[in-house]
């Protein structure tokens, strides 16, 4: 069973960049599509980045800012986050997408203006 570590959030400030990271505890070349979703307070979950056979999907919203890779290998999923803006803040959590893994702890982001 696929365990999700994720890390590398913070506090910054608006214009700034993080890099988040997930690590799998087992092999995710054979997932299929992976993904990193947020969750802002008072608010659903959403997908931000979605990364599949080389091919990556972002909504409009952080289209152009985020970049998500991933490295089967080392099975860890990454996302890169620039130009972060205050309504970037929430917990961000990567999955399978669908997301039908357990979800991890997540990491928190916080962007101040």
């Amino acid at each position: 069973q696929v365990r999700l570590v994720e890390s590398g959030g913070g506090l910054v400030q608006a214009g700034g960049s993080l890099r988040l990271y997930c690590a799998a505890s087992g092999s995710i070349f054979s997932i299929g599509a992976m993904g990193w979703y947020r969750q802002a307070p008072g608010k659903q979950r959403e997908l931000v980045a979605r990364i599949s056979g080389g091919i990556t999907n972002y909504p409009d919203s952080v289209k152009g800012r985020f970049r998500i890779s991933r490295d089967n290998a080392k099975n860890t999923v990454s996302l890169e986050m620039t130009s972060l803006k205050p309504e970037d803040t929430a917990v961000y959590y990567c999955n399978r997408v669908p997301a039908t893994i357990a979800w991890g702890q997540g990491t928190q982001v916080t962007v101040s203006s």
